[in-house]
């Protein structure tokens, strides 16, 4: 079942959009927190965003390009603002579709599916793991925090899934070796330790300088 992420302020047309995908077979849910609609995007993990332009706090072309910097989701926007500097600046933010308001229901249905027709036939979806802002996407290993990003290299990319999938708990340097290298051979125990001491750095570029604590003798944790 494909998810459908609505993002409109008008609660009647968000319910309307709503219950009319869910006739569809769509997982559709709209936001009720404005402020925070990214949270709310990695929590959901969407097929397709439907976005409005006139928000509360932030417009759309804000939310749209701060979604672009961690997904290629598709995004239409419905808008009554219609003009063609505006549908100009929606696909120039990063848009994949514009449909005016009002708009025929069956018209947006069709438009949402052709959309994920032409998305998911070809790319998979995007997958990210969130901690206290800090985002990880599984797709491409880069890392972004508070609108910085940065380049993982497969190492620093796997050691920090495993940490951030297990936040909370330590993990041991014997349970990251394996998992970096996949083998019970003998690894130099100093390769883990450079390998950790990069990853630092780069977090660190992030204002991320104690996201990884070492727990002595143990391993590591991500709190």
């Amino acid at each position: 079942m494909y998810k459908i992420m609505i993002i409109e302020d008008d609660i009647s047309i968000a319910e309307t959009i709503k219950n009319h995908l869910s006739k569809w077979n769509f997982d559709a849910l709209y936001v009720t927190d404005f402020k925070n609609i990214i949270e709310c995007f990695i929590q959901f993990e969407p097929h397709l965003v439907l976005i409005d332009i006139i928000l509360p706090f932030y417009n759309g072309f804000y939310w749209c390009n701060e979604i672009r910097k961690i997904s290629k989701v598709p995004i239409m926007f419905i808008s009554s603002a219609s003009d063609n500097m505006n549908i100009i600046m929606a696909i120039n933010m990063g848009g994949d579709d514009f449909i005016e308001k009002p708009f025929d229901l069956n018209v947006l249905t069709a438009k949402v599916h052709a959309l994920i027709r032409r998305t998911y036939s070809f790319v998979s979806n995007i997958n990210l793991i969130e901690h206290k802002g800090v985002i990880l996407n599984l797709n491409n290993t880069t890392l972004i925090h508070q609108n910085k990003k940065i380049e993982l290299t497969k190492n620093e990319y796997k050691i920090l899934q495993l940490l951030m999938e297990n936040a909370g708990r330590v993990v041991s340097r014997e349970e990251i070796m394996q998992h970096l290298w996949q083998s019970d051979s003998f690894i130099d125990d100093n390769t883990l330790t450079v390998n950790i001491t990069r990853l630092r750095k780069k977090l660190a570029e992030l204002g991320l300088e104690n996201f990884i604590k070492t727990k002595k003798g143990i391993g590591y944790i991500i709190e």
